[in-house]
């Protein structure tokens, strides 16, 4: 029965994506042929916009593309993880010779080489020039695929900040040369690796082989994921490696949970306003654009901030989301909170009466504002 509704869920995304899909044609001087493209852009897309998108490159794009994008444009509409432009790549006559690898020294040879280099020196800037990307790239891959990723990491600076290898079909030694590369990576690398109990054998073992290796490396520039599911396949595990693998990546990106309300933010030695921007601060360093302040983790800043007693840390608050919405409800509700805290009733109720005639949102609205604005008058008037 739980296999049936992963099944029906995935069904969705995969319709619900395939929809979205822009289907392109790219001229390739390495190749020597073209090669055909889905791409999946944002829903609230905007190409005069000045936001930068992560770049999520899907190998064998004729069967990974949709349960790829469709878990992106999913956990994406719920804030979960950024929106971000997925670009698939079809394979389905050419991959052998795509993933092709030299038998001596394993790594990638003739077709193989010739893909490696339209990956990176011809699709990637293909896409840049097209959309508006970020510096921050993912690759995905199964099986042949999600060998051939890896070879990406060996370049002097890698490609890409994050790896995602379902079911990796190895290269002999590739297990030894990873350990050593990702021990000596200067950036911080997100690398997501899964099997399954119903895994190909051959796989499974060198794949929890490799996981031991890749377990025992000190460097805390590598975050490093592995699961081995029960109950699954090596094609079912896609369905549930892909969802795990993105929030293993874009963890950082979050909402502010309860977890971190209490274990972090309470704990936290500043202001709670100023671990908010430095959440922030970290996320445009890991991702490559700035969040937009949401509203979610302005009430969780707030809500420690009145905790602790922390009244210049509300204000700091209150003048960035005035900043950040001038025309919401936000920045009146919330300097209207610092004055009231501050005890300063009449300006408080000057700044709740001023939302009324802003814009409402998520959380804030009319009936809101004037139950403060009852509040704060019935104080003054005792």
């Amino acid at each position: 029965m739980k296999a049936f509704f992963t099944t029906l869920f995935l069904f969705f995304l995969v319709n619900n994506s395939f929809a979205q899909a822009i289907y392109k044609t790219i001229d390739s001087y390495k190749l020597d042929d073209t090669r055909e493209l889905k791409i999946q852009l944002p829903r609230n897309y905007d190409p005069e916009a000045e936001r930068a998108y992560p770049l999520v490159i899907v190998l064998d794009g004729d069967y990974l593309f949709e349960p790829v994008a469709g878990n992106i444009d999913y956990q994406a509409y719920w804030e979960d993880i950024p929106d971000c432009i997925v670009v698939g790549v079809k394979q389905d006559k050419t991959r052998v010779d795509d993933f092709n690898y030299d038998e001596t020294s394993y790594f990638p040879i003739e077709g193989g080489a010739n893909f490696y280099e339209f990956l990176s020196g011809e699709l990637i800037p293909f896409v840049e020039e097209s959309y508006r990307v970020s510096n921050f790239k993912v690759i995905i891959g199964h099986d042949l695929g999600a060998n051939f990723i890896n070879y990406y990491l060996f370049k002097d600076k890698p490609l890409f900040r994050a790896y995602i290898s379902l079911s990796p079909d190895l290269a002999p030694e590739m297990a030894n040369r990873l350990q050593e590369r990702l021990s000596i990576l200067e950036e911080e690398t997100f690398y997501y690796m899964a099997t399954a109990d119903a895994d190909i054998k051959v796989l499974k073992n060198s794949i929890v082989e490799c996981d031991a290796k890749l377990k025992s490396i000190q460097n805390e520039k590598l975050h490093y994921k592995f699961d081995n599911f029960e109950d699954a396949n090596h094609y079912s595990l896609v369905g549930r490696g892909i969802p795990k693998a993105l929030n293993e990546i874009f963890t950082l990106y979050k909402p502010i949970s309860g977890k971190e309300y209490k274990e972090k933010i309470l704990t936290y030695e500043g202001s709670p306003y100023d671990y908010l921007i430095k959440k922030y601060e970290n996320i445009e360093y890991f991702y490559g654009f700035e969040k937009q302040l949401t509203e979610n983790d302005i009430r969780a800043i707030a809500a420690a901030c009145k905790k602790r007693d922390d009244l210049e840390g509300l204000e700091k608050l209150a003048k960035l989301v005035n900043k950040e919405f001038p025309k919401s409800m936000l920045g009146a509700y919330y300097m209207g909170m610092y004055y009231e805290r501050d005890g300063n009733l009449r300006k408080a109720l000057l700044r709740y009466k001023s939302g009324l005639l802003l814009e409402p949102s998520q959380y804030i609205d009319k009936e809101m504002m004037l139950e403060k604005m009852y509040e704060v008058q019935d104080a003054l008037d005792d």
